[in-house]
């Protein structure tokens, strides 16, 4: 039986994991998460009640975290397109880009975009200003290491499997500087690889739902 993925496309985690199944072009059974896929969202919460998607089922089993899933899928089902190399050092080193992307882009992202949906009276604008300048820090660095490369560690892989939504939203919630032209750069080769172009498309429709205003571009 083949994987079963519960998501929803316009989750930048999902779409983390959508990249890595489409470079290889996984069979795999997609599960929407939302209001009108009860059937769904039953079977997701009773597998994992603390309801943070995606999940992924396969034989029985199921993996939680975006991270998790992508290494499950290169030991479980792995194609052409290897995520974390075989090498320890290079391994180490795209697992720590990873870490980088979720926790230092993709998390203060999620303040910024998470602040917008509260009530006014509950905002937290401090919070808002640490999660900018810890985008600030983390688009200067990360400008720094991509002159001159082409993916964020070696060849395309789990590094950059996080990268993507994570770039692409960050620059929506605060734009990475003009400045800053080796990351502006990286940003749109990953939205050109077509792996990342499908899953942005996939998610296009659901752009309405972004509480800051979806930028008339990408």
């Amino acid at each position: 039986m083949k994987p079963a993925l519960y998501a929803h496309p316009f989750s930048s985690y999902c779409q983390k994991v959508l990249v890595a199944l489409y470079e290889n072009g996984t069979d795999f059974a997609f599960k929407m998460l939302s209001p009108d896929c009860q059937d769904n969202l039953a079977e997701f919460g009773s597998r994992w009640p603390v309801r943070r998607f995606p999940i992924l089922v396969d034989d029985g089993r199921t993996i939680m975290e975006a991270t998790a899933i992508i290494e499950h899928l290169q030991a479980h089902h792995p194609g052409p397109a290897t995520m974390i190399p075989a090498d320890a050092d290079d391994a180490i080193e795209v697992r720590m880009l990873d870490r980088v992307f979720d926790n230092y882009v993709m998390t203060p992202m999620q303040k910024i975009v998470g602040d917008a949906l509260r009530p006014t009276e509950n905002r937290d604008g401090y919070g808002v200003a640490e999660a900018r300048r810890l985008l600030d820090a983390s688009y200067a660095w990360l400008d720094e290491r991509m002159a001159g490369r082409d993916w964020v560690a070696g060849d395309f892989g789990l590094a950059d499997c996080a990268a993507a939504p994570a770039l692409f939203y960050a620059d929506w919630a605060h734009p990475i500087p003009e400045a800053l032209a080796h990351l502006k750069a990286y940003r749109a080769r990953l939205l050109a690889r077509p792996s990342f172009a499908r899953a942005v498309d996939e998610a296009r429709s659901y752009r309405r739902f972004f509480p800051l205003g979806a930028p008339d571009r990408d």
